[in-house]
């Protein structure tokens, strides 16, 4: 395939491959491959500069199409049905009379139509008003849909059915942002969130609420941004906004949009970035609320074949080849950053994305072949790109972070290095590391090696955003980590009233030390879902025939925080303590140093921050080890600055924080020096220089 100047697309230059290149010599081979994709991109880009006048203006069709109210008070509607016969808008503003408002026929497969102001000069559409577009399919049937572009959606009490609430508040009640956004964080540590589930209550909670309530929280642990997760608009409550129906509007189970924006000023006010967890990868295959169908067809906005079905979701799945796609998916990006003025986004199902497998039953062996050949959907991986080149080029301050479980080479280098233009990578292999060693192996047989290998194994010039756990391990059908720890046990002996039990007393010491070491060395940032920090006493059900539609359990506890009588509070002290120290020895954007892994020993030291900060882990179940030599790298006097067995976490204060420990000459585990420390078993310090 070649370009419009002759030159083959796998010839394209691009500005920066060099450096990739330099970074990764085994992409070398593939060179042919990162030019074409680039230049696919490139001729993209050209053709929207050629007909769309820039990707600007592109990408703000969220303003035209739609339905939307001009400076004359006249409502005008712009659609993309290319498989429609007709097309009507009705709703209670005209007593639902079908052939009143027909849409005019544009190229393209387009569909205007203007209903003029009211005599007096007042929107013909009330506020609030119901609309729906009448579709004539080439059979001849009329169909009601959704408006793709819908910003405000409702469920109707009667059907069920979500449907479409015209949208357009006097002035004085739409809701001005007072506050910047933050700048981009350096050492970003995300407190990913459901608004629903926010509350203690059975119930659902509500953007006020998470803004009263949730945001203090997340400032005070120390995290710099919350990853907002089911925002975009969902039929089913249950499937934790994975199964889109409304792309444009922020879901109104939670309250309304001038509602989502306080909260989200109020966030900045506070310098806490927010990221939607944006789900472009697929659709919901609601017909009658949702996308599919849309035009009477089984194509529009989704492949019409095979490659549009995700099987394992049950999903319509986008055909990004189709320009109005890429505009709906592209303005969906720029509507959420310029609307309600998100930080950046976590890209849903990458994985999903970037193979025709979908990666279902693919093991990735790691070979490069898998990566740059044909079972790689290219059309994905350039939408991928285009989204971050739109997204870096013009918001400085962006964060995007893939969701991929498959290691693709170059996903997370710049694009013009021929990557795809993500800035983290979610480091998907840890948290199924730790729930594997915990649910298949004794204390006494973890292999610390191959511990350590997962949690450094990422590669080299692409940041990973590291994490224990997640929502998805907090769901229904899996187990968190405290429940993998203490299961049972976190109902009856979590007080400290009662004895502490050996389980309790292993599952606070492990929690505690299972998240610092992948603190430590899992990433170039760090992710907690709500209410995990402390060791959340359940797991997350969303209310479904299969429970009794309970919301028992769709819930986060957080007034168990504020109980000092429980030892919940002690892991939400460490954690509070374990971000903050961040703040202070800033090692997550800092490389690091495994001196020593001691299998025997159950001992882990490495180096890793600001003022030498050295990490001394001891995992053996009854062993402790005095004058235990370690390597370090700085000479001088050290400082315990974090301590897993201090009495304030839950400990048995074993350890003496007066004591300074200074260095001695003789080198150590491949270091300049070493120090002699006393190593508690389960037990975790941190010792910075203090000279």
């Amino acid at each position: 395939m070649g370009n419009s100047n002759g030159v083959s697309l796998a010839e394209t230059e691009v500005p920066h491959i060099n450096e990739l290149l330099s970074y990764d010599p085994y992409l070398k081979p593939y060179e042919s491959e990162i030019r074409r994709r680039y230049g696919c991109l490139k001729q993209y880009l050209d053709r929207i500069d050629q007909y769309e006048n820039g990707i600007l203006n592109f990408t703000e069709s969220y303003k035209k199409y739609g339905v939307h109210v001009d400076d004359k008070n006249n409502v005008q509607v712009l659609e993309w049905a290319p498989g429609a016969k007709n097309m009507y808008l009705r709703g209670d503003f005209n007593d639902w009379k079908l052939h009143e408002y027909k849409f005019e026929k544009l190229d393209f497969g387009k569909w205007h139509l203007t209903i003029p102001a009211l005599p007096d000069g007042s929107c013909p559409i009330k506020h609030g008003s119901i609309v729906k577009l009448a579709i004539e399919t080439q059979t001849g049937e009329i169909v009601d849909r959704l408006c793709p572009w819908a910003t405000y959606v409702t469920q109707c009490k009667e059907t069920g059915l979500y449907q479409h609430v015209f949208y357009n508040p006097p002035e004085n009640e739409r809701y001005k942002f007072r506050h910047q956004r933050p700048k981009r964080p350096e050492r970003i540590k995300i407190y990913e969130a459901h608004v629903g589930i926010a509350s203690p209550e059975g119930k659902i909670s509500t953007y006020d609420y998470f803004r009263e309530n949730i945001l203090p929280i997340v400032k005070k642990q120390g995290y710099n941004a919350v990853q907002l997760m089911a925002i975009m608009e969902h039929a089913y409550y249950a499937c934790f906004g994975y199964q889109v129906t409304s792309f444009f509007a922020a879901s109104s189970r939670f309250g309304k949009p001038e509602e989502l924006k306080a909260l989200i000023d109020e966030a900045h006010r506070l310098g806490i970035a927010v990221y939607l967890d944006l789900v472009h990868s697929h659709a919901s295959k609601n017909v009658l609320d949702g996308l599919n169908q849309f035009d009477g067809t089984n194509g529009c906005f989704f492949h019409d074949n095979a490659r549009g079905y995700h099987d394992l979701w049950e999903s319509r799945c986008f055909n990004y080849a189709e320009t109005e796609v890429t505009r709906f998916l592209l303005s969906n990006i720029r509507f959420w950053m310029d609307e309600y003025q998100f930080d950046g986004f976590r890209f849903d199902g990458v994985t999903s994305m970037l193979y025709h497998s979908h990666g279902i039953a693919h093991g990735f062996s790691g070979n490069y072949d898998e990566y740059f050949g044909l079972a790689t959907d290219t059309d994905s991986f350039l939408y991928m790109m285009l989204a971050n080149y739109l997204l870096h080029q013009h918001y400085s301050e962006v964060v995007t972070i893939a969701e991929d479980v498959s290691g693709m080479p170059t996903l997370c280098r710049p694009v013009d290095e021929g990557g795809a233009g993500f800035d983290y990578r979610l480091a998907m292999a840890i948290p199924d590391k730790w729930i594997k060693v915990l649910k298949e192996l004794k204390d006494e047989d973890w292999d610390l090696g191959n511990i350590i290998h997962t949690l450094e194994n990422r590669r080299w010039k692409e940041a990973n955003i590291a994490y224990v756990e997640s929502h998805d391990q907090a769901l229904v059908g899996d187990k968190t980590i405290a429940f993998w720890l203490m299961d049972a046990e976190m109902y009856t002996n979590m007080s400290v009233l009662s004895p502490l039990t050996p389980v309790v007393d292993r599952g606070i010491a492990l929690h505690k030390m299972i998240r610092l070491l992948t603190h430590g060395l899992g990433g170039e940032g760090w992710l907690n879902f709500m209410g995990n920090e402390f060791g959340h006493p359940e797991w997350l059900d969303f209310p479904r025939a299969g429970n009794n539609d309970s919301y028992h359990y769709a819930r986060r506890q957080y007034n168990l925080v504020n109980d000092e009588l429980l030892r919940y509070t002690f892991l939400n002290r460490f954690d509070e303590k374990m971000n903050n120290l961040d703040n202070e020895y800033k090692w997550l954007n800092k490389s690091q140093f495994v001196s020593r892994k001691h299998q025997d020993d159950k001992v882990v030291v490495f180096e890793r921050g600001e003022k030498g900060l050295l990490w001394v882990f001891n995992f053996h179940h009854s062993k402790s080890y005095p004058d235990y030599m370690i390597g370090c790298s700085l000479p001088g006097k050290y400082k315990i600055v974090l301590d897993t067995d201090a009495e304030e976490f839950g400990g048995h204060k074993r350890l003496d924080h007066s004591v300074d420990y200074f260095t001695s000459e003789k080198g150590w585990d491949g270091r300049f020096c070493s120090l002699s420390v006393y190593i508690p078993s389960r037990t975790a310090f941190l010792l910075a220089k203090i000279d």
